[in-house]
Formats: structure tokens, C-alpha cells, sequence
């Protein structure tokens, strides 16, 4: 009977143990997921980044115009991101697509923060990556693209934003509105 109890009591105390150390797991994880979030963030915020998704929504469509900035893509070999800043920008949505296909950022949190930019960015610069891709192959940027295939699924799924339901909007006047509105008419 003793040895039973025992047993018994053995058994509560590992159950306690392993319950305790999945708890502790996902803690870990969370600050992990968190502390890789914060490091992206930071990231996005650089100078050369934030400059390369300027330069690809201002100036991108009509540099790739110009015959000899289309045959510097295309050449296989170092392309100049002092020329090409859209290089910039997809090699660090590139490094995002890994990520997140890889699960080291939860895709839910990562789209939350960045799924409209990322469509964007690949409406705006695919077309250079086709040029790259001529010589260079179907794997070139294909974590960027599968990022960008990812953003707009969950777009879809996230029509109405991801504001929770249960908390009241609060209000928002656009004291402009009608002033830009008639500036539009105008125009």
C-alpha cells in the first residue's frame, strides 16, 4: 500500500514537473518570438531600408523604363544596391519570407505588423524580380514572393482589420474631409 502511495505521489510530482517545464517553454518562446519582433521592427526602421521602400514606391516604375537599369538586373552577378536600392528592399522581405516560412516569427503578429507593405512592395517590384529571374532562376526572391502570397491570404482573411470586436471604436473626425474632398473636385 505504502509503495502504491509512493508511486502515486512519483507520478504527481513528474506530471507537475513536465506541466511546469511546457509552461516554462512556451515563456521562452513568447520572449523569443518577442525579441525577434523588437529586432525586426528595429530593422524596418533603418535609414537604408526605409530610403529603398521610398525609392521603389516614388521612383521604381520609371527606372525600370530606362534599357541599361533593366540589363543591370539581368546580368548575373552583384547587382549595386547604390543603383538599385529596390535590392534593399528585397533582400530584407527575402529574409522576412524565410523567417516566417521557417517559423521563427509567427506569421499571424509578422502580417499583423507588415501585410499591406509587403503587397505592395511585390506589386511594386516584382517586375524587376521577373528581369532577375531571366538568367538567374525561379528561386530568386521566391521567399519574398511566398511572403507576398502569404500577406494577401491573410488580407482576405482580415478584411475588416484584427481591432478586437469586443471593444467599441472610438471616435475618429476627420476634420479635413470635406475641405479635401472639394480640392479634389477641383482638380
Amino acid at each position: 500500500m505504502i509503495a502504491a502511495l509512493a508511486q502515486v505521489g512519483t507520478f504527481i510530482v513528474v506530471l507537475g514537473s513536465v506541466v511546469a517545464a511546457l509552461i516554462q517553454l512556451r515563456h521562452i518562446r513568447a520572449g523569443n518570438q518577442l525579441q525577434a519582433l523588437l529586432s525586426l521592427e528595429r530593422d524596418f526602421r533603418a535609414t537604408a531600408l526605409q530610403s529603398a521602400l521610398s525609392y521603389v514606391q516614388e521612383q521604381l516604375p520609371q527606372r525600370l523604363e530606362d534599357p541599361e537599369y533593366r540589363r543591370q538586373l539581368e546580368t548575373i552577378g552583384f547587382v549595386d544596391p547604390a543603383v538599385h536600392p529596390e535590392m534593399v528592399a528585397c533582400n530584407w522581405l527575402n529574409e522576412m519570407g524565410t523567417l516566417v516560412k521557417r517559423g521563427y516569427v509567427s506569421e499571424d503578429t509578422f502580417m499583423d505588423l507588415f501585410a499591406r507593405l509587403i503587397v505592395h512592395c511585390w506589386r511594386e517590384v516584382s517586375p524587376a524580380i521577373a528581369i532577375l529571374r531571366r538568367k538567374r532562376g525561379e528561386g530568386q526572391y521566391h521567399d519574398f514572393e511566398y511572403l507576398a502570397i502569404r500577406a494577401s491570404a491573410w488580407l482576405r482573411r482580415n478584411a475588416q482589420g484584427t481591432f478586437p470586436r469586443a471593444i467599441p471604436r472610438a471616435p475618429l473626425p476627420d476634420q479635413w474631409r470635406e475641405i479635401d474632398r472639394g480640392e479634389t473636385a477641383e482638380s
